[in-house]
């Protein structure tokens, strides 16, 4: 959430319009936000209108905010982005800039934003594409060029910049993203207590240095680096997949946001999940929504979310979709590797 206070800093004396996720105008306020200059939409859902408020914001010289993952960085590293991307950059045709920032997600990680960690952080602003370019460069080049400038890994920062976090819990929920042991392959075991990662069912228990490395207490040490437990995750359920094993079914909690006045409770329902992708099926008014592989590129994860607890979020055009469940029997992190994998294959 530096975000609201890093790209404006970042940005002054100039003012911005911010591409914004429906759910920041429902936490703080329609009012506030259409008055600060965001500009509404939903997670992985398409939306034409959104377009075309980008397109009015730059023809009134204006600058256009855009986070393009649309989603929050689960171990600090980057998530891929699709070809919509360069397809975007090419029919605006202007001037690109890229922000980036470090500390951000070391300060409050998405698995535990409660408790936040004293990090500097660093910004710099670089001219990465001019009008020019974009004409020259076809789709899948600037695609490719993007996500290659929008690559990074924060504990890498972290201990290339040797920044010490002391905070004696700051491990805990980091078993949320990092949900499968790699020492007996056991799926949501994995608890964390302060400093220690610990998986119930072998026993086997890993310790978070104050320079963000991994340390098995005994024997030997799978993943020092975290994002590499991570993506040691998402080749298994890229292996789940291509042996036809993978599949989801398990029944949800789901809550509404069909606008900036809040959140609706919808009672409970029925989440499938297989390669050509979701299928929701509500409890309470007996209707079945469909979300295709096709149109998702990746998934959208929250972790305690408002204290109701893990959950993912389908949207439509007009609504999104929370979808809470029993993390004993799924992991959001697990559906969101399966749900890019499903894209991308």
């Amino acid at each position: 959430f530096t975000d609201y206070f890093i790209a404006p800093l970042a940005l002054f004396p100039y003012r911005a319009n911010y591409v914004s996720d429906v759910e920041g105008f429902a936490a703080f306020g329609n009012n506030v936000y259409r008055a600060i200059g965001c500009i509404p939409t939903r997670r992985f859902a398409g939306d034409p209108q959104l377009i075309k408020n980008i397109r009015y914001a730059l023809s009134q010289k204006e600058i256009v905010v855009i986070y393009p993952e649309a989603r929050h960085s689960n171990v600090g590293t980057n998530s891929r982005l699709p070809q919509s991307v360069g397809k975007l950059l090419k029919f605006l045709g202007v001037s690109v800039v890229m922000m980036k920032s470090h500390g951000s997600y070391l300060a409050a990680p998405i698995w535990d934003e409660e408790h936040r960690r004293k990090v500097p952080l660093s910004v710099s602003l670089e001219l990465i594409l001019t009008p020019e370019d974009t004409k020259i460069k076809t789709v899948a080049e600037l695609t490719e060029f993007i996500n290659e400038q929008f690559t990074y890994d924060e504990y890498a920062w972290q201990y290339d910049n040797n920044i010490r976090i002391d905070y004696p819990k700051r491990a805990e929920g980091l078993h949320k993203v990092l949900y499968k042991c790699p020492h007996c392959t056991s799926e949501y075991e994995i608890m964390s207590k302060n400093a220690d990662l610990i998986c119930l069912h072998c026993g086997k228990i890993w310790s978070m240095g104050e320079y963000g490395s991994l340390k098995a207490a005994d024997g030997v040490t799978e993943f020092p680096h975290i994002p590499d437990w991570y993506e040691w995750q998402r080749d298994e359920v890229k292996r789940e997949i291509a042996a036809g094993i993978y599949y989801l079914e398990i029944p949800v909690n789901i809550e509404a946001l069909p606008n900036e006045k809040g959140f609706i409770p919808c009672g409970t329902g029925h989440l499938t999940h297989r390669p050509d992708g979701f299928t929701l099926k509500m409890s309470d008014t007996g209707k079945t929504l469909s979300f295709a592989s096709c149109a998702l590129p990746s998934l959208h994860t929250e972790y305690n979310y408002r204290g109701r607890g893990d959950a993912i979020v389908l949207s439509t055009k007009n609504c999104c979709y929370y979808l809470y469940f029993d993390t004993k029997k799924a992991n959001p992190t697990k559906i969101m590797f399966a749900t890019e994998a499903f894209f991308f294959h």
